[in-house]
């Protein structure tokens, strides 16, 4: 009965919504800025190195995203279950769901060793024949493949703090991790104070020891501050009937994530036709819109949890206006990148050691591909609102238009017919398609499943 009264004073069902959206994305949109933060800083350091190095973290792009994909996935099924069922007073479902959480987290590690292990060189070779490029890349993929549990761990214990409101601690471990990470970087990449110089290699150890800091003080903040759940796989046996529920939404997601990393892996070897140089533009641009779009991510971790408890509750009201205030909010960040990549391009790029044929292919780059932020601004909340929902395959749907359907064949034919510096329209043409359907989905969700609500 005391752990219900907690449940029911849960402030995603009381606290006024401005504010509660404020208090719950604030905090990870921070923490994600910071992680965007050191991206860059380790893309910068390692172009320090030469070109190749920074081709070579280029192609593991794929590799990285793909992990990111399935951490993701597994934790916004998670949480989605986790806070609709604290929404309906549910408190063994949601514990059976945050321990099975842990269980998959599991799985997915051991899976990612193996195949990071076994196919990480063959990953590099079937991309570019340069030997430099495939040494630097697979020592680098291995490393993160094979030492993954710090993310998935992270993934999972963190986005339990998100579904029971507690945000303000995952800032405090994202920030952690990524402030060790930025530290050791230039450590263990040049060989300061001591070290050896481990040069790529180096950026990865710094990469998976942020990592696993971060999920063991997310982990600590769960057992100490997170009453409303209770972590025990002792008590908690894995359950099918639970995994299906989180992989519902789940899948769908990890899906649409790797998608992602299917794009990249196409742009890669569309542009590797042209020049490596290309290549090294398009990684240095997902290292820069990631401090855009994280922020927006770092919005949407904050409404998952609102949507899905007050969905649990049945309050339409509260659901509406959170979904009106995220669209708001996601628009104003996304102009404000969109200044940021048309007028400051050039500096952007002088970041990362451009050099004059770098400049030339990536200022109209960034300019040409920042034009669709505000489309993809609003396609992103879109997508975390179906899935909030546990409308995974609308979300699967949207990203599979954009990232697979139209942006790769509009690539692939902007390039036999205009050349390289056409490419980077296919950006601007698919957010068109997809924020079109994103619009029609959201207004079927909204009679369909809010609506009715009342």
């Amino acid at each position: 009965m005391e752990q219900d009264s907690k449940i029911a004073e849960n402030k995603m069902g009381i606290m006024p919504i401005g504010k509660l959206l404020i208090t719950m994305s604030v905090p990870i949109m921070i923490s994600m800025l910071v992680q965007a933060l050191y991206n860059i800083v380790d893309s910068m350091f390692v172009a320090q190195i030469n070109e190749n190095a920074l081709t070579a973290v280029s192609l593991a792009f794929p590799v990285q995203n793909l992990m990111i994909a399935v951490g993701t996935g597994t934790g916004v099924g998670m949480n989605a279950l986790v806070s609709r069922s604290l929404g309906e007073k549910n408190t063994e479902h949601a514990n059976k769901a945050a321990n099975n959480g842990i269980y998959l987290a599991i799985f997915s590690f051991l899976a990612f060793a193996v195949l990071t292990g076994i196919f990480g060189k063959l990953f590099f070779e079937i991309q570019t024949d340069n030997a430099e490029i495939v040494a630097y890349g697979s020592g680098y993929v291995r490393i993160v493949g094979m030492m993954s549990f710090g993310i998935f761990f992270q993934f999972v214990f963190e986005r339990l703090l998100q579904s029971t409101g507690k945000t303000i601690y995952t800032m405090i471990t994202q920030s952690l991790g990524a402030v060790i990470n930025i530290i050791l970087d230039p450590i263990l990449i040049f060989g300061l104070f001591g070290f050896p110089r481990l040069e790529v290699a180096g950026a990865a150890i710094a990469t998976v020891i942020g990592q696993i800091v971060a999920a063991s003080l997310a982990f600590w903040f769960n057992r100490k501050k997170n009453k409303e759940l209770h972590l025990s796989i002792i008590k908690y046996r894995l359950s099918g009937v639970v995994v299906g529920q989180i992989y519902s939404v789940g899948i769908p997601s990890i899906i649409m994530a790797s998608i992602g990393s299917v794009m990249t892996f196409g742009m890669n070897k569309i542009l590797m036709a042209f020049t490596s140089t290309a290549t090294a533009v398009f990684g240095v641009y997902f290292k820069l819109q990631s401090f855009i779009f994280m922020p927006v991510f770092g919005l949407n971790n904050g409404m998952v949890p609102i949507v899905a408890y007050n969905y649990g509750a049945r309050k339409p009201g509260r659901i509406k206006k959170t979904i009106r205030l995220s669209i708001m909010y996601a628009e104003s960040i996304m102009f404000l990148g969109l200044l940021i990549f048309q007028f400051f391009s050039s500096g952007l790029l002088k970041i990362f050691n451009a050099s004059d044929a770098m400049l030339e292919i990536g200022v109209p780059a960034l300019r040409i591909i920042s034009i669709c932020f505000l489309l993809a601004g609003f396609g992103i909340v879109c997508s975390s609102v179906f899935q909030a929902l546990g409308h995974g395959m609308l979300s699967l749907m949207v990203s599979v238009l954009r990232q697979l359907i139209v942006i790769l064949p509009a690539a692939f034919i902007l390039a036999k017919l205009w050349g390289l510096s056409a490419i980077w329209w296919c950006f601007p043409i698919s957010e068109i398609f997809s924020g079109t359907v994103s619009f029609l989905f959201l207004r079927y969700v909204y009679r369909r499943e809010i609506d009715t609500l009342e």
